[in-house]
């Protein structure tokens, strides 16, 4: 038996699809789907059984689950809203429910893959290198930033954990399934509506006299090689250690290329057009991210990425421009 939470959001539905198409349906669901549109990453998928995250986490529920045998459990589970002021809820939904998870995976020797975020890495100005020894000196800039980060430092302390656990560092995410999150979107969805809408896409201008508008610069990693890295790191026989893992591509790109991407995907002129950023914004910003990649890379030396271009392309023409856009 697999664990998936999360499942019906972004990620964790690409990621259950994935170990669908290796063969596995024996996989519990846990998520809340509430009232936006994620209920959709769920059609067509293959699971045993879907679970409300919050009676998952009961004990009696969640203890008598693992009793039953659980190969791995995926905590993807978590708000990812880097807007998200209720720090109260955050502490519970993030991080006080991924060390039950954790610990629960501890008693039961579960190998463990969850979610971190590159958010955690502030403005950057330390570098992005998942070396732990460098870890806990990092300053978010955003409380969603700031809980993935309590729970890495937790995690890296603690004596007895599974056998094999990982924290993956998701960087600039973008791929199919990611309807539901509006403006928390990627990029690349977001400019494809605009595009479509208007004719143009509009980014914001830069405030650093270093970096010219639009040249601002992210790691922006596909969906499906995010959740085959995982898999990766928890099926595949590695050498590589359990701990924090960067899962991004190791080179940054900027806005404008990937608005070029997108327009060259969908056979129309770029048209870009920079607007002021919010003032709620500028002191959240980061102007550059690329993750360190060396500890993946000297794991899995044969895992290849998308380039920028193929994924934007893949995504355009294989979802988005489909009447299914869902990864199935």
């Amino acid at each position: 038996m697999i664990i998936v939470t999360g499942a019906a959001g972004f990620i964790g539905s690409c990621l259950v699809r994935e170990l669908n198409k290796l063969g596995r349906e024996d996989i519990i669901c846990v998520d809340r789907l509430e009232s936006d549109d994620k209920w959709f990453n769920l059609r067509g998928l293959k699971y045993s059984e879907y679970i409300h995250a919050d009676e998952f986490i009961d004990p009696d529920t969640i203890y008598s689950i693992f009793e039953e045998g659980v190969e791995a459990v995926y905590h993807m589970g978590a708000c990812s809203s880097t807007t998200e002021r209720d720090i109260d809820y955050l502490m519970y939904n993030n991080v006080d429910y991924s060390k039950i998870i954790f610990q629960v995976c501890t008693d039961f020797n579960t190998t463990l893959c969850y979610a971190s975020s590159a958010a955690t890495y502030g403005d950057g100005e330390q570098g992005y290198d998942d070396d732990e020894s460098k870890l806990r000196s990092l300053l978010p800039l955003n409380a969603y930033g700031y809980s993935k980060q309590l729970v890495d430092e937790w995690a890296l302390k603690l004596d007895a954990t599974p056998e094999r656990w990982y924290g993956v560092k998701f960087f600039n995410v973008y791929g199919p399934n990611e309807y539901h999150k509006e403006k928390m979107s990627s990029v690349v969805y977001q400019a494809y509506n605009q595009i479509n809408e208007t004719g143009k896409m509009k980014l914001f201008k830069s405030y650093k006299d270093n970096f010219k508008d639009g040249e601002q610069l992210r790691d922006f990693v596909y969906v499906k090689d995010v959740v085959n890295a995982m898999i990766s790191l928890v099926n595949d026989s590695h050498d590589g250690e359990n701990g924090i893992y960067n899962l991004g591509t190791g080179k940054a790109r900027s806005f404008h290329d990937l608005t070029k991407a997108t327009f060259n995907a969908i056979d129309k002129k770029p048209n870009i057009e920079f607007i002021e950023m919010p003032d709620s914004l500028k002191d959240q910003y980061q102007y550059f991210t690329e993750a360190n990649m060396d500890k993946f890379k000297k794991a899995f030396p044969k895992f290849e990425f998308y380039s920028l271009e193929d994924g934007v392309s893949d995504y355009v023409k294989n979802h988005l421009l489909q009447k299914n856009q869902y990864f199935t």
